[in-house]
């Protein structure tokens, strides 16, 4: 029962990196800040991506460390954000939780790139498309957006960490997200508010619109490219920056075609970034 605890809280605490139970129970404690539906599916859906882990014999390591987790604690939550909350809604979520380990497995066996949370974005696309295809019905419509006149900077900067999780309602999440980072490593802690102040600076600097801004929609993709990225090294620190730099133009490209970016603009740009670092370092 213990373990099972510990590999959920691992599980949560890898949507960003940590692997640490603690910094899992604070993540999940951001995440009923905002909303205790969300907090459960975030749960459900970690549930059924380690049991369909466990089922199918997958390296008990990478199980026990939540990395066959953390896909499925955002397929859940991103069900409550896109769907109503029924019996259905909550069948299709542990198929898709489930496809999203599946996918992690096939990402595992390769060792070019990391798979990070594209399990997860193809999973949702793959729910998204389906049910626009099939029961247009189960997803919720998008409200209206209204005009917002000038920026929110402490909230734009507690949301670009909260969205990572779909938490946008309120800056609790984020500051509880900071919280549990700082608490398993400093450095990423560091990064994080980096990557939080860099894109808002980009955001005001290109005049970007405080809508977005102010959401957090703009820089939750830089978050996750600093925690990827950065370390102790100066070296790395640059590539960082470019990484976030790179999300937030292809989240801002998303954002123009109505694309439902998700995590992508994050796992597209730590890949060119990993792919250039590569090339550099096998040329000299």
């Amino acid at each position: 029962m213990r373990e099972g605890l510990f590999t959920l809280s691992c599980g949560i605490g890898q949507v960003m990196f940590q692997n640490n139970a603690f910094s899992g129970v604070l993540m999940l404690a951001g995440l009923l800040c905002n909303s205790w539906q969300l907090a459960l599916l975030a749960v459900l859906g970690n549930l059924v991506s380690t049991a369909t882990a466990l089922i199918c014999k997958y390296n008990r390591e990478a199980i026990k460390d939540g990395l066959f987790g953390f896909n499925g604690t955002l397929v859940g939550i991103a069900v409550g954000v896109f769907m109503e909350i029924t019996w259905l809604s909550v069948l299709l979520l542990a198929f898709t939780s489930a496809l999203s380990t599946w996918i992690t497995r096939l990402f595992s066996l390769q060792q070019r790139l990391s798979g990070f949370t594209a399990p997860f974005i193809l999973s949702v696309w793959i729910l998204l498309i389906g049910c626009n295809w099939f029961g247009p019905s189960l997803l919720l419509t998008g409200a209206a957006a209204g005009i917002t006149p000038s920026p929110d900077l402490p909230a734009a900067f507690c949301l670009n960490i909260g969205q990572v999780m779909f938490q946008g309602n309120t800056i609790w999440a984020g500051l509880f997200f900071l919280l549990a980072i700082s608490i398993n490593s400093r450095i990423n802690a560091f990064y994080v508010i980096l990557a939080s102040s860099i894109s808002i600076g980009v955001a005001l600097i290109t005049g970007m619109d405080n809508a977005s801004l102010n959401a957090g929609l703009i820089g939750y993709n830089g978050v996750l490219c600093a925690i990827a990225v950065g370390s102790k090294s100066l070296q790395s620190g640059l590539w960082a920056v470019l990484s976030i730099l790179i999300s937030i133009l292809l989240q801002w490209i998303g954002m123009q075609w109505n694309i439902i970016t998700l995590t992508a603009p994050f796992v597209l740009s730590v890949w060119v970034v990993t792919i250039l670092r590569d090339f550099l370092e096998k040329s000299r």
